[in-house]
């Protein structure tokens, strides 16, 4: 689910971001297939060549090198990744925001009451302002009707046939094409050498494991995320697990490592993120003893999609920029440093 940490800062941004059009990003129209797997094993071919591209190359090469003192046998070789912002696109709202909207208007025969209660008067109406009114409240009422009674098979079935049909609302392709290419490549090349990745999220960890194997090659097991408190049931003879109005983790910012610990067991020795939210993941990756890396995706690009970091709503990127340097930390330039943004930019 949406964690309160993120939840003002979603709803912030709606009454200034929702409805825009934009001209950014989608310019092709060829489709693409979304694969992870596609992507060859021996280097990051849309990746420019520069400090970026040669940090990720010379640490794998550094970690993976037998005999040597950086060498990181394979079962210790744990990478993680957040997910919005890092790996697929974030604005103009998050997209678990985007489904928890759209999952309100669906469920909105069942509850005619809301057509004269904020916020969800707001959201049948299109008013964002009145939306982003409700404030945290109102989110934490929105997630909770939309995130919260089912099973985890209801919700899981729910979020694949949204995710089938849901497209961005500004450019216009599902949301699954709007992954970023270079960081498919990252994902593969790891993996080709040996780690084993981890997505780690403060989006609802039940939101993603539906497709994430089929969009990023990382199996549901190792994807580590916010989540409800399950309950198990059984009911008419069939068990089940119900997804209780409750929280059992908040992952993000100092929840990430609380998440990692609780589910990996072992300190990755590599970190990916784009905002202050996974600072507390970075820094304490990087800070173990042996070999490490970690590394900032910096959204500078906003032709092909969008440029933002300090002043943004969403993705605020503030005290990573001014310590990265200090930790060695990669900062990426998304528009020097790509090629394209999206497998569809190919």
């Amino acid at each position: 689910m949406v964690t309160r940490g993120l939840g003002v800062l979603i709803v912030a941004a709606m009454a200034t971001a929702c409805g825009r059009t934009t001209d950014r990003a989608a310019t092709s129209t060829t489709p693409a297939a979304v694969s992870s797997s596609a992507q060859p094993a021996d280097g990051l071919p849309s990746w420019n060549d520069g400090p970026a591209r040669r940090a990720i190359l010379d640490f794998v090469r550094r970690v993976t090198r037998e005999g040597t003192a950086d060498f990181v046998p394979p079962p210790a070789r744990i990478a993680v990744f957040d997910n919005d912002g890092t790996l697929w696109a974030e604005q103009p709202i998050y997209v678990q925001l985007a489904f928890a909207l759209d999952r309100v208007k669906a469920l909105a025969p069942q509850h005619p009451e809301w057509k004269q209660k904020q916020p969800f008067k707001g959201i049948l109406e299109g008013d964002h302002k009145a939306v982003a009114a409700a404030g945290e409240r109102g989110l934490l009422e929105i997630m909770a009707v939309t995130h919260t009674g089912n099973t985890t098979d209801e919700f899981a079935k729910v979020v694949s046939e949204w995710l089938g049909s849901a497209k961005h609302p500004t450019i216009g392709r599902p949301y699954t094409e709007l992954v970023y290419q270079p960081m498919l490549e990252v994902l593969t090349y790891l993996r080709a050498n040996g780690f084993k990745t981890f997505i780690v999220s403060g989006g609802g960890v039940e939101f993603m494991r539906p497709w994430t194997e089929r969009v990023y090659g990382v199996p549901p097991e190792q994807v580590i995320g916010s989540r409800a408190r399950v309950q198990y049931e059984v009911k008419d003879g069939h068990p089940a697990l119900r997804r209780l109005a409750a929280i059992d983790l908040v992952d993000d910012k100092a929840g990430k490592p609380v998440g990692i610990h609780q589910v990996i067991g072992r300190r990755p020795i590599a970190a990916f993120g784009n905002s202050d939210g996974d600072f507390e993941m970075l820094e304490w990756t990087t800070s173990a003893a042996g070999p490490h890396f970690g590394l900032i995706v910096h959204h500078t690009d906003a032709a092909r999609e969008w440029a933002y970091d300090r002043a943004s709503h969403i993705g605020t990127l503030a005290r990573g920029l001014d310590e990265a340097g200090k930790r060695g930390w990669t900062v990426v330039d998304m528009r020097q440093d790509w090629k394209v943004i999206y497998p569809l930019q190919k």
